[in-house]
């Protein structure tokens, strides 16, 4: 069986929890902002919001990166102008995951200062990134 296809396969399926999590934890963070400090509907939020993170999310994006690295090496997709646009939102998108492990650590310690709104318009952020993604992989306008 083409070796290939189980890292293109297993890429797929990480991306896909990866999302999935990704747009998921800012709904959390939303419903958390307009929770009262220390009641146990914000508690509950932080234990949602960890187990997200740590279970599903991190892991995700790991494969993620794994498995995109090993099939853009398998296609030697490193000359191509569509990998390198991709990669780069591959990045933003870490970073984003990173901004969002930041709101994690904080809202856990009853430190968050945004309001839901903010949580509400950084939801779209994964998507947007989603798609031009998408776009790129499938269209490789360039």
């Amino acid at each position: 069986m083409d070796l290939f296809l189980w890292v293109k396969s297993l890429h797929v399926i990480s991306i896909i929890a990866w999302m999935a999590g990704m747009l998921y934890l800012p709904r959390l963070f939303v419903y958390h902002a307009e929770a009262e400090v220390g009641s146990e509907k914000s508690e509950t939020f932080k234990v949602m919001e960890r187990r997200l993170l740590k279970a599903i999310i991190n892991p995700a994006m790991v494969a993620s990166w794994i498995f995109g690295l090993w099939a853009a090496y398998e296609l030697s997709a490193w000359q191509d102008g569509w990998f390198h646009a991709k990669l780069t939102l591959v990045i933003i998108m870490s970073g984003v995951h990173g901004y969002l492990s930041k709101c994690v650590k904080n809202f856990a310690a009853d430190q968050n200062t945004k309001p839901a709104r903010f949580y509400r318009i950084l939801n779209e952020v994964p998507t947007v990134l989603m798609i031009c993604i998408v776009i790129l992989v499938i269209v490789k306008p360039f």
